[in-house]
């Protein structure tokens, strides 16, 4: 396993974290009929994978798992999804969260990109060295 592998795979993982994120905030605010039916924010689920050869560790997206966040309940008698006691269901979507989510992952981003653009340039170096 090469720097540039482990970056790609840190890449792809950080990449996975801020589609959730854009994910939940595109959501953010939707109102369902019910608490059954409202949108429920999703997680990357990250896991360490070790080369035995290498003895590197990298990360692994190793799932995209739903919060079990309740949905909020909204009194609101003229929407018309509103049930029988007038209430309609709100996604429980924190969208500070999910933007300071969304930026963690992004400068994550950069900081690989900018090892990658930086690991690259030194080989360049090296080889006009000869």
């Amino acid at each position: 396993m090469t720097m540039f592998s482990l970056a790609q795979r840190a890449m792809s993982a950080q990449l996975v974290r801020m589609n959730a994120a854009a994910s939940n905030l595109a959501n953010a605010g939707s109102i369902a009929a019910s608490e059954q039916g409202a949108y429920k924010p999703i997680r990357a689920v990250f896991a360490e994978d070790l080369d035995s050869a290498s003895g590197l560790a990298s990360v692994d997206v190793q799932a995209v798992q739903r919060e079990q966040a309740a949905a909020v309940r909204q009194h609101s008698p003229s929407h018309p999804l509103a049930d029988a006691n007038g209430d309609v269901w709100v996604a429980p979507v924190d969208e500070n969260a999910e933007m300071v989510e969304m930026l963690e992952a992004s400068r994550q981003y950069q900081n690989l990109v900018e090892a990658l653009s930086t690991a690259k340039q030194l080989m360049l170096d090296t080889v006009r060295m000869k």
